[in-house]
């Protein structure tokens, strides 16, 4: 199998960019417009106009039983490609065509290997913003958890 660096399925730096694509994927549009705001971009083109539509989500009922439609959700997506090469792509929940161009601007800037340290450090107070939402949100789960002690009967 040979690795190709911009294709997230193939190795190379494929866990990485599927990293930030998903920290782009949930920051906010604010936290992108600020990293964009950090980095020189070049000019971007639409490959694809971001656009609305809407993916079945899924679930399972205990984590592994059979799967089941749990409804529709709206998704995202954008497709650009910069100035001087690199193509960038982006999805994610929500209708902010806004913030899936942002995300596919910071995608194919993070794609050139010259780039790629600055936007990660763009990206960090994003990064830190989204980890401290998860923290709270496991606190306010915690905080509703329910310990049962189960006592076995003896037959003395």
């Amino acid at each position: 199998m040979t690795t190709n660096p911009r294709d997230p399925e193939s190795g190379g730096d494929g866990a990485a960019r599927r990293a930030v694509m998903a920290l782009c994927a949930e920051a906010s549009r604010t936290d992108l417009e600020a990293a964009l705001s950090a980095l020189d971009s070049p000019a971007s083109a639409d490959l694809r106009p971001p656009e609305t539509g809407l993916v079945m989500a899924t679930g399972r009922i205990g984590g592994d039983g059979r799967p089941f439609n749990l409804g529709e959700v709206s998704v995202t997506r954008a497709a650009i490609r910069l100035a001087d090469g690199p193509a960038g792509f982006a999805y994610h929940l929500g209708r902010d065509r806004t913030k899936a161009r942002l995300a596919a601007i910071l995608d194919a800037l993070w794609q050139d290997p010259a780039r790629r340290a600055r936007v990660e450090a763009a990206l960090e107070p994003a990064a830190r913003r989204v980890e401290a939402s998860r923290a709270q949100a496991a606190r306010r789960t915690a905080a509703t958890r329910v310990d049962f002690l189960t006592l076995a009967r003896g037959e003395d």
